[in-house]
């Protein structure tokens, strides 16, 4: 296991330092589960939700909290992200698997704005359809894969 990177040697905390890093092709896939009522799943693919489109706002709001990251969670840099991708696949009558992929060339990796695209993507599906299903559950959220930088090519099992 590796040393916690945003402490300094007295506990302080910091953002990393990572000017002297080369500059490498970053990538990271990140996964969620939304899981709902299958009468609710049914009204997002008929286009019956009355907010609109669940899966394409969705898929907008999960881009735009990518590119906000940094704001988001503490520490986290600024990063000029080359794309993003947010897909949707229906695994069954109730459950909804959401794939969020974050690509740039930098000196530090887009993990985390894969899994927060994951992360808003789920709760803009839930905010959406909320009024006919307060039952819906989001999680597990997870890192699938990330390529690019010192510690190499990581594929979850």
């Amino acid at each position: 296991m590796g040393k916690l990177t945003h402490f300094d040697d007295e506990g302080a905390s910091r953002m990393v330092d990572v000017g002297d890093k080369p500059v490498t092709e970053r990538m990271a896939r990140a996964s969620g589960i939304v899981e709902m009522r299958a009468e609710t799943l049914q009204l997002i693919k008929d286009h019956n939700v009355a907010k609109g489109d669940v899966f394409e706002v969705a898929r907008l709001a999960g881009i735009m909290a990518a590119k906000r990251t940094a704001d988001l969670i503490p520490l986290c840099h600024p990063l000029g992200l080359d794309a993003v991708e947010v897909a949707f696949e229906t695994l069954s009558e109730s459950t909804v698997k959401i794939t969020a992929t974050a690509r740039m060339h930098g000196r530090t990796g887009v993990e985390m704005e894969a899994l927060t695209a994951v992360s808003v993507a789920a709760l803009t599906i839930y905010d959406m359809c909320k009024a006919a299903d307060r039952e819906m559950t989001i999680g597990p959220i997870q890192l699938q894969e990330k390529s690019g930088g010192k510690r190499g090519h990581f594929i979850r099992q």
